[in-house]
């Protein structure tokens, strides 16, 4: 891998690992389209603990907050009862599902997954998931004719249920084209929450599963040595910057605006990719991965 392609991989990384496109899709098309090799699983995990650093940043007073009731739980047990102590036994809860299913479909995920026409799959029908979603939501901020606006859940009303159903949409996340920002904010909004609170959660169930993976790639890399840590770990720092940026706008934007643009995206993207492929100007198989 070169410097260059590491720049741009980091920036797409960075640029679409908090938006409901999918970043995992945006890194593997940007190789195809541009004729490099497919930049991998390892390099997609490695790089996105990076977008992680950044949410570790952005939202470290929840962070903080929620780590310390956690901790105090574990040996008062009025603490328990905290709804912070008890946000960090969910984020836990809600890890579970990607991190067995993670595993038990590693080859998969690092192979046959990567299949364009499978990416372009999920960016459609996730995309009209995410779009039903949103109707949903929308629907319910501003009533209609015969109905008065319905008040939507808060972070304060979750629960266990709904923290092992956020982990199970962000285990979708494992198939390229589907997003894990996507899969559980959609999740999110089918359960009654309001968009931001879908979206915080969803960045912060995210980071024990991400930095795992991330760390497990690590190690693996490290001991196979088929990884060109300078250009990955720089594309890692780009990933940071550029998803730090992402996070403070895409917070600002959900709290007025719709996903539609994002729903159309997919669509419209999807679309394309499945075209290129049946004109035979894009090959539907990743290229060696690059080291």
């Amino acid at each position: 891998m070169s410097w260059f392609e590491s720049l741009v991989l980091g920036l797409v990384q960075g640029l679409t690992e908090f938006l409901p496109v999918s970043s995992s899709a945006h890194l593997r098309l940007t190789a195809a389209f541009s004729g490099w090799k497919d930049p991998g699983a390892a390099f997609t995990a490695i790089t996105q603990i990076g977008t992680e650093s950044a949410v570790l940043i952005y939202f470290r007073r929840d962070i903080g907050r929620i780590v310390s009731a956690w901790s105090r739980s574990l040996v008062n047990k009025e603490m328990r009862r905290d709804h912070d102590a008890q946000t960090g036994w969910l984020v836990i809860v809600g890890s579970i599902p990607i991190g067995v299913l993670g595993l038990l479909f590693k080859d998969q995920i690092e192979g046959p997954f990567r299949d364009l026409r499978i990416t372009a799959t999920m960016l459609i029908v996730v995309g009209v998931v995410i779009g039903i979603a949103d109707r949903l939501a929308a629907r319910d901020e501003t009533g209609g004719r015969h109905r008065a606006p319905k008040q939507r859940k808060t972070l304060e009303n979750l629960g266990v249920k709904d923290g092992l159903v956020y982990g199970l949409c962000q285990s979708a996340a494992l198939i390229p084209g589907v997003s894990r920002s996507g899969a559980t904010i959609s999740g999110g909004l089918f359960m009654g929450y309001k968009r931001e609170a879908a979206a915080r959660y969803s960045f912060l169930l995210a980071i024990p599963a991400v930095l795992a993976s991330g760390l497990f790639e690590t190690k693996d890399a490290l001991e196979s040595g088929h990884v060109s840590w300078g250009p990955t770990l720089f594309a890692t720092v780009i990933a940071f910057a550029s998803g730090y940026a992402v996070i403070a706008w895409f917070m600002k934007f959900i709290s007025t605006r719709s996903f539609m643009p994002f729903v159309w995206y997919r669509i419209a993207l999807g679309i394309v990719i499945i075209a290129l492929v049946g004109a035979g100007a894009l090959s539907p198989h990743a290229a060696e991965s690059a080291g």
